[in-house]
């Protein structure tokens, strides 16, 4: 099977007035990205630590009612800082406010200081990991018994890249792969979730794979297809967003789809 190949961009809600991430949202879908992705952290990750900061979910509801074309998500949910039953709950309601376009992002959590200053237990890599594996055949479960069930069978994004344990959990719940690294490393990371895949007894086929990228597509985009990633998602933080290597891997997209189609 042969994916086409597909557009995000992340807008990382540091540093920028919401004015600021609303209109570079409606930029994004005007543009012809595919995916709009925010992140689940409560401080910015860069620049001043104590700077302008959103809360993810609550922003996506709102973004589920400005677009209505482009799918959204978070990349990634932190699976610690929520109930996993209130978090299908709140995946099924926007995913109906969006008329069926959530993507639900999900990984283990890692930034400490979300975890101290809004009183999560943070415990280790492994508890997290283990937590986030326990968490997904409950989103599931819930998801079966809501009324009104999603629109969807909705889309789960999964994050991380640890070998023995996260791309297991990858392989018996995603829907969709985020991993971390240069064409080399993906090719490793595939060939480990691969595995992975046939010790569970799933298609490997059946999970998009998916990365983030800073380059222009030119330098690395058919190298990635190479190793089976078809996902792109270029990052921006605030205060203003310049989504001109979004717009160039659109044009890229565009071109590579053509040719493959």
């Amino acid at each position: 099977m042969t994916r086409p190949v597909r557009i995000g961009v992340q807008l990382q809600p540091q540093h920028a007035e919401y004015t600021e991430i609303r209109r570079a949202v409606a930029e994004i879908e005007e543009a012809g990205a595919d995916i709009v992705y925010t992140w689940d952290h409560f401080f910015p990750l860069y620049g001043e630590a104590d700077g302008l900061h959103f809360e993810c979910w609550t922003m996506l509801g709102a973004w589920a009612e400005a677009t209505s074309r482009i799918e959204i998500g978070a990349l990634v949910t932190a699976n610690s800082y929520r109930n996993p039953e209130l978090v299908a709950d709140m995946a099924r309601t926007v995913d109906h406010i969006s008329d069926g376009r959530l993507i639900l992002g999900i990984g283990a959590g890692w930034f400490e200081r979300d975890y101290d200053e809004y009183g999560y237990e943070f415990g280790t890599a492994g508890s997290r990991i283990a937590s986030l594996g326990e968490s997904m055949p409950r989103i599931k479960s819930r998801w079966a018994k809501l009324n009104p069930a999603p629109t969807r069978d909705i889309p789960v994004l999964i994050g991380g890249s640890g070998e023995r344990k996260t791309l297991r959990v990858v392989a018996e719940h995603a829907t969709i792969w985020h991993g971390f690294g240069d064409p080399e490393r993906l090719r490793h990371l595939t060939s480990v979730l691969d595995r992975w895949c046939a010790e569970v007894g799933r298609d490997p086929l059946e999970i998009e794979r998916s990365v983030a990228v800073s380059d222009p597509p030119e330098s690395v985009g058919e190298d990635f297809v190479a190793t089976g990633v078809t996902h792109f998602t270029i990052a921006q933080g605030g205060p203003k967003y310049d989504l001109g290597l979004a717009r160039d891997w659109i044009a890229w997209r565009d071109e590579h789809n053509a040719k493959s189609a």
